[in-house]
C-alpha cells in the first residue's frame, strides 16, 4: 500500500458524522452527486426482470437511483442515510411512492436482508478503516446469491478524502472471502467526469 493509501487510512472519523454531510448539501458542496442515475448502474438495472427483488442504496444522497428505479416498475426499495435533513427531504419526496422506504440511519446498524445492494457513494465516503467492518454488514444483510453491484473508484486520490479511492487488487481481497467475485471491471460507461477512474463491480454473495 503507497503512502497515500496510508494517508487516507488515518482519517478521522468526523465523516460519518450526519451534521457533516448535511452541510455538505446544504452548502451545496455535494460535488459526488451527477444529478442523475450513474449510467452503468442505470445499464445494469434496465436488464434486471425481478421488479420484486429488495433493493438497498446505502448513503443514497438525492436518491437518483431510486427514482429510476421507481420509474421501472420496482416495488421494495430501502434508502438509508445519515444526514437528518436530507432524509427529510426524501421521506417528502418519496412520500407517495410506497414501495420506497427511507430510514434515517447508520448503514452499519441495519439488520434486515437485501438481495441487490446497489453501491456508489457509501464505500468511498466512509473511513478506509471501516471497510473491513463495510464487507462484514454487507455478508449478514445480503441473503445467498444476493449481490453488491455498482461503481467504485479505480484510483488513489491525491488528497484526504472523502472520497476515498481504492484500487482493484484492494476490492478483491476485501470481498473474495463471502463474495464470487463475477465482475471487477474498468468502466466503460461511466458518466464523463467520472471516465477512467471507476470500475463496475457485480459481487454475488456465496452460500457459506
Amino acid at each position: 500500500m503507497n503512502n497515500l493509501a496510508i494517508a487516507n487510512m488515518q482519517t478521522t472519523a468526523k465523516i460519518l458524522d450526519g451534521n457533516y454531510w448535511d452541510n455538505r448539501y446544504e452548502n451545496d458542496d455535494a460535488v459526488w452527486d451527477l444529478g442523475t442515475i450513474s449510467p452503468p448502474i442505470r445499464a445494469y438495472i434496465d436488464q434486471l426482470t425481478d421488479k420484486n427483488v429488495r433493493v438497498l442504496i446505502m448513503g443514497c444522497g438525492n436518491a437518483h437511483e431510486a427514482e429510476y428505479l421507481v420509474e421501472s416498475g420496482f416495488t421494495n426499495i430501502t434508502l438509508i442515510d445519515i444526514a437528518p435533513t436530507l432524509v427529510e427531504n426524501l421521506k417528502q419526496k418519496f412520500a407517495s411512492k410506497p414501495q420506497v422506504e427511507v430510514i434515517l440511519g447508520d448503514f452499519f446498524e441495519l439488520n434486515q436482508p437485501f438481495d441487490l445492494v446497489l453501491e456508489q457513494t457509501l464505500f468511498c465516503a466512509i473511513d478506509p478503516k471501516l471497510r473491513p467492518d463495510y464487507v462484514q454488514k454487507m455478508k449478514e444483510i445480503v441473503v445467498s446469491h444476493g449481490k453488491i453491484v455498482g461503481v467504485m473508484f479505480s484510483k488513489i486520490f491525491e488528497f484526504d478524502g472523502p472520497p476515498f479511492g481504492g484500487t482493484k487488487e484492494e476490492y478483491t481481497q476485501y470481498f473474495e472471502l463471502y463474495f464470487d467475485i463475477k465482475t471487477l471491471d474498468d468502466c466503460y460507461n461511466s458518466a464523463e467526469k467520472r471516465q477512467g477512474i471507476e470500475v463496475f463491480i457485480n459481487f454475488v454473495r456465496k452460500t457459506s
